[in-house]
């Protein structure tokens, strides 16, 4: 154990905030330090929504780090753009970002081991480097820290919406208005814990979408969405919720889908990001996948 002792010179409402800062790691890397007891204030341990007060002595227990369980495979990726900090991979559909319920093979995260010379190591040994995530069936962009440094300064941005998402997706029918925002609170189906869902006031996180019609077809919308928020299937969840739910979506799609599909039609195709150490503000594309393309010929010819 790595033992770190600060004495508080201002008052802060949360020791995950003083200590995230003190120690240049995201609050949820400190939250859990603070439920495994690692965390004390003037000798009692506490959780991390305890204050802290002028004078207050904090210590911080940090574990070693812990060697990387998933192991590199040479599996094809498409790195757009890469540095010393960062690097920005355009996510092919049906790849799993990184592994779960024991299994760490064939997953983004065994090609970036094997494909990059470091990863930064604050999710631990399944999730090196991993800093947001898109689902299984969702292709598209997404951005990965090769630092811990690097690692806190992206988190930050999407925890305070200055890294910007966006999305395509073709929905079913058409949509009548032509953008709009779509506020609602988002957690665990619960009829089916597997599945997220639109929830009562009080009852799930806040989740907010920003949506623009693209394109219009006799049966179908091509939709951007903006995410403001980052929840678990979110954009998936909220075309649900709007009567217009992603073509080809598994889970909360039409359960008759008229194309033979690998998964749903949703393409992360534009992040723009703060570079965490020169300050410079860099926008990455990435067009249509083929079956995408495809599709929208087929509903383009639909009348």
């Amino acid at each position: 154990m790595n033992k770190r002792y600060f004495t508080a010179e201002s008052e802060c409402s949360r020791v995950d905030n003083f200590l995230a800062e003190q120690l240049e790691m995201t609050r949820s890397a400190v939250k859990k330090l603070a439920d495994g007891g690692l965390v004390r204030i003037n000798g009692k341990t506490v959780k991390a929504g305890q204050s802290v007060r002028t004078g207050d002595g904090v210590e911080v227990e940090i574990p070693e780090p812990q060697p990387i369980c998933a192991k590199a495979e040479n599996i094809p990726i498409d790195i757009v753009y890469q540095d010393e900090d960062l690097a920005v991979v355009n996510k092919a559909q049906g790849m799993t970002v990184h592994a779960g319920n024991g299994n760490a093979d064939g997953t983004l995260v065994n090609a970036l081991l094997y494909h990059l010379d470091c990863l930064s190591g604050i999710n631990g040994a399944i999730r090196p480097g991993i800093v947001h995530r898109i689902d299984k069936d969702t292709s598209g962009l997404l951005v990965v820290a090769k630092n811990d440094k690097a690692h806190v300064s992206l988190s930050k941005q999407i925890a305070e919406k200055t890294c910007k998402r966006e999305y395509l997706a073709l929905l079913e029918g058409v949509v009548k208005e032509e953008s709009g925002r779509i506020v609602t609170e988002i957690g665990r189906n619960p009829s089916d814990r597997l599945q997220m869902a639109v929830l009562p006031e009080g009852r799930g996180k806040i989740a907010i979408t920003d949506f623009f019609v693209e394109e219009r077809f006799a049966r179908n919308t091509l939709m951007r969405f903006s995410l403001c928020t980052g929840r678990t299937h979110q954009i998936r969840v909220h075309a649900k919720h709007i009567g217009h739910p992603v073509v080809g979506d598994p889970v909360y799609g039409y359960k008759k889908q008229r194309f033979e599909l690998n998964g749903q039609l949703l393409h992360a195709f534009s992040l723009t990001l703060t570079h965490p150490t020169t300050g410079e503000e860099m926008t990455f594309s990435a067009p249509l996948p083929a079956y995408f393309e495809r599709i929208l010929q087929i509903v383009r010819r639909e009348v």
